[in-house]
């Protein structure tokens, strides 16, 4: 970056690198003569609605702090990657933009390998509204066989108030209730999703009354990463599992939880039912 070291320089820096990126037929310019490759500023302020002279500013590292509107605009113009728009506002802003939530097309065969290789450990992959989107054999025979359900039903939250199953297999059914709506609360809201939920959490509150008391008592969670989590199988009775959470690389709209069982003898019970080698083999 030829030794620019303020954050105005190096946003106009970044700017300048992604207009000259761009092809200006392609995108409905003239080809003509240019003196430089890509887009010229006016151009890109063009398609950005936005004065050609603020946009010459914001190259030349002048003209103050952007807006998040005026970036967000210039990201669109510039045809930014979600990550390059994150860098687009850290550099104008010194803090990444507004969470959007966009839901995804589903998994990749890669990331359900990943579950798969992890039988006989329970492992699925929620999206940030806590929809099921994939799952291994022994989550299916453990927690819930979620391909016995339509994709519309496959929901953490409603399985929890709504199905009876969910409470036989919780110890204690109304912390565990009210633990995960405390973090989906959190996780919505984080994920920008907190819009897109409202008709659900309205059809919960339509049909379970449980739900609507704890909703209303805007409980929120705090890290929900790591945890112990007890259940009743009805075919193997009590069982312990480590519960952890990770965030999948590339997708902030999805994160994997994985319910590692406590003992090997439990991973061996596990595997039994689903009818894999034992853990380890």
């Amino acid at each position: 970056m030829t030794g620019q070291t303020s954050p105005e320089s190096r946003l106009g820096h970044f700017l300048r690198d992604r207009r000259a990126r761009l092809d200006p037929v392609t995108l409905g310019f003239p080809a003509g003569r240019r003196r430089t490759p890509g887009l010229r500023r006016e151009e890109v302020a063009q398609r950005a609605s936005i004065s050609p002279t603020w946009y010459t500013w914001l190259e030349q590292g002048r003209g103050g702090a952007p807006s998040p509107d005026v970036l967000d605009r210039i990201a669109r113009a510039l045809l930014l990657t979600d990550v390059e728009r994150e860098h687009l506002f850290l550099l104008g802003l010194g803090r990444p933009p507004e969470a959007r939530y966009q839901a995804g097309d589903g998994v990749t065969p890669r990331l359900q390998r990943v579950l798969d290789a992890l039988d006989p450990t329970p492992a699925l992959i929620r999206t940030a509204i806590w929809d099921v989107v994939a799952w291994n054999a022994a989550a299916s025979v453990m927690l819930l066989d979620y391909g016995a359900l339509p994709p519309e039903k496959r929901n953490i939250l409603r399985y929890l108030f709504l199905d009876p199953r969910a409470r036989a297999a919780q110890h204690d059914w109304e912390s565990v209730a009210r633990f995960a709506l405390g973090a989906f609360r959190v996780d919505a809201m984080r994920a920008g999703a907190a819009a897109m939920v409202e008709p659900f959490v309205a059809e919960l509150c339509g049909l379970s009354p449980e739900f609507r008391a704890f909703w209303d008592d805007n409980h929120v969670q705090g890290p929900h990463g790591e945890a112990i989590k007890h259940i009743r199988h009805p075919v193997i009775g009590p069982i312990a599992f480590e519960y952890s959470a990770f965030a999948i690389d590339g997708r902030t709209d999805l994160s994997m939880v994985v319910y590692n069982p406590t003992t090997p003898e439990d991973a061996e019970r596990i595997a039994a039912l689903i009818g894999g080698p034992p853990a380890g083999a």
